[in-house]
């Protein structure tokens, strides 16, 4: 069992939590995790790619010079994909990348990644983080005395706190999600999160109840 310190908006201690990473999964599958980040980046191509074959692109259809005696090679059509300005032997066509894995390996997946994190010391807890209204200023304050200025860092609510948003969303790297949208990729990209202690007291309470099924079926050894 691990003791986090609890920060307040000033950077100053104001207590302990105590959490372990197996608290929230038993186990660490890398190969889940790798299978849940190809699955997001997959959802977040756009999939509009498109090239021409040689019967798109522009150009005669004439031989373009004669078979013989030229010393050249022979050559048929100026469209050809082995000629500059030819088509695209094997042409690209807009596709949809999406696909789903399914829903408990995802939930397992998401719980791997923030136990991962606390493993590895890259989480942070504050006490709270309420704002009276937006401001940027407020934010930038909180996140250089924790010290995180200049680090990528996901901020994790209880709950959808509007000026939390609008008060994070101008500054680089930060990024701002309720503890029920947590998910893997979104989980391991940031090299550090701050959850807010009920947040936090929420993701421990619901892996209690789904780690103990969900990553006996899935997880495989800790690496």
């Amino acid at each position: 069992m691990a003791n986090l310190t609890v920060y307040n908006r000033k950077g100053e201690s104001v207590g302990d939590y105590e959490i372990a990473w197996s608290d929230i999964s038993a186990t660490i599958n890398k190969q889940l995790l790798h299978d849940a980040v190809v699955m997001y980046q997959a959802n977040l191509r756009q999939g509009t790619h498109r090239t021409k074959t040689r019967g798109e692109v522009a150009g005669a259809t004439t031989k373009m010079y004669r078979q013989k005696g030229t010393g050249r090679a022979r050559a048929g059509s100026r469209r050809s994909g082995i000629r500059r300005g030819g088509g695209h032997i094997h042409a690209k066509r807009p596709r949809d990348y999406s696909y789903r894995m399914p829903r408990k390996a995802v939930q397992a997946a998401t719980r791997m990644a923030i136990a991962s994190k606390l493993r590895d010391e890259e989480v942070v807890i504050v006490e709270a983080l309420e704002f009276e209204q937006p401001s940027t200023k407020q934010m930038a304050a909180v996140l250089q005395v924790l010290p995180l200025a200049g680090k990528t860092t996901l901020l994790v609510t209880e709950s959808h706190n509007l000026n939390v948003y609008k008060s994070a969303r101008n500054i680089p790297g930060v990024k701002v999600l309720r503890q029920t949208d947590l998910n893997a990729y979104g989980v391991l990209v940031p090299r550090r999160i701050v959850f807010t202690k009920d947040a936090l007291d929420a993701v421990k309470q619901r892996a209690a109840g789904g780690a103990s099924t969900a990553d006996a079926e899935t997880a495989g050894s800790v690496e």
